[in-house]
């Protein structure tokens, strides 16, 4: 029986930051800063066929908006700054935050898309079994 030389995953953290096809590691998966790639230029993966939505944008909203809030309120209650210096902190970072990291939460979904064989739901019909 011939041994398969199959190398084991990328841990996810990992292969999202590297956002490389997540068949061959090779070929990038975006095209622009959040787009995605038709396909994969080493093996040829079709990338378009995986379907990240919006969840990515979702728990962004979620997560940064949180934790913004959260360091906002810490800074008002503890140094009570004018309104002007939460505008400056708080717009710019965001805005980071969320650029950064929804390339990275793209990336992410669409691995774990890959890896876990995720497709669109089908229902089976009344003769096939589910």
């Amino acid at each position: 029986m011939p041994e398969t030389t199959n190398k084991p995953a990328t841990p996810l953290v990992r292969a999202a930051i590297a956002a490389r096809c997540p068949r061959c590691e090779t070929g990038p998966l975006f095209d622009g800063w959040v787009s995605f790639a038709p396909r994969c230029r080493a093996c040829g993966l079709d990338l378009e066929s995986f379907n990240v939505g919006d969840g990515p944008a979702a728990f962004l909203i979620l997560i940064v908006g949180a934790l913004v809030t959260a360091l906002a309120l810490m800074v008002q209650l503890g140094a009570n700054p004018p309104f002007w210096v939460h505008i400056l902190l708080w717009v710019p970072l965001t805005t980071a935050l969320v650029i950064l990291c929804l390339r990275l939460s793209k990336a992410g979904l669409l691995i774990l898309e890959y890896r876990n064989k995720a497709r669109e739901g089908r229902l089976a019909g009344p003769d096939k079994k589910p």
